[in-house]
């Protein structure tokens, strides 16, 4: 059996690869959940919305991009559409960085659609007696959801949306095929020079698994603090 040596990996250029990649994918993962939470909740806002003009584009965009696998919305935003911009926009972008401002749009668009629908679900588990008072109260449609619809909602969705955080953590590591130098990317990278296959994905897979698990408890811990109540009206 060969020797398992994983001092190369903690000290020196390695370590610096490993960790700057960590840290990137959990800023991946920030940027997208601020992104997505808002697009999620007026895409699961016009599901419900009385237009039926309004419910079809919800509907198109959530059944859409979910069943496009999140690779292909990687690679089309870093491939596809810089394409169909002007040479010099196009040269500006990918003189930046590009790989990383299209991870954050593939994800961003993928976990939106994904977390309008545990919305849109916590939205029509509020009593709809709440809503007609409202209305009879003179709140609009937009008011009476603003106000008093989906603040209980969206404590309803607190756990649903964690396990999308979870989902989207993990989806982080998709972003390596298009060079955004997230963990897995980086993991490649010290894998390559270092000839420490096993253990450099031993040390990656601590990674994704302790915020994983840390991701898993604070759902736990928010049912357990916050029991979801409601009111029949």
């Amino acid at each position: 059996m060969p020797h398992l040596d994983f001092s190369l990996l903690l000290q020196g250029q390695y370590r610096e690869w490993l960790l700057s990649g960590f840290l990137f994918s959990l800023q991946l993962t920030a940027i997208t959940l601020l992104l997505a939470l808002p697009l999620a909740v007026l895409v699961a806002l016009l599901r419900l919305a009385p237009a039926r003009i309004a419910q079809a584009l919800g509907f198109a965009y959530v059944e859409g991009v979910r069943s496009v696998p999140l690779l292909v919305h990687m690679l089309f935003w870093y491939f596809g559409a810089p394409e169909a911009l002007p040479e010099g926009v196009k040269a500006w972008l990918y003189a930046g960085n590009i790989e990383a401002a299209a991870a954050v749009i593939a994800l961003t668009i993928y976990s939106a659609a994904y977390m309008a629908e545990d919305i849109r679900s916590g939205l029509r588990a509020v009593p709809h007696t709440q809503l007609d008072a409202a209305r009879a109260l003179g709140f609009g449609f937009l008011a009476s959801m603003r106000l008093v619809i989906l603040p209980q909602a969206l404590r309803i969705t607190v756990p649903p949306l964690i396990s999308q955080t979870l989902n989207l953590w993990k989806n982080t590591s998709i972003a390596t095929v298009i060079g955004a130098a997230e963990l897995m990317y980086q993991a490649q990278r010290v894998e390559t020079a270092s000839f420490r296959g096993f253990e450099t994905f031993a040390v990656v897979t601590a990674g994704y698994l302790g915020i994983s698990l840390l991701i898993t408890a604070l759902a736990q811990l928010y049912q357990w603090r916050y029991p979801v109540r409601l009111r029949a009206s």
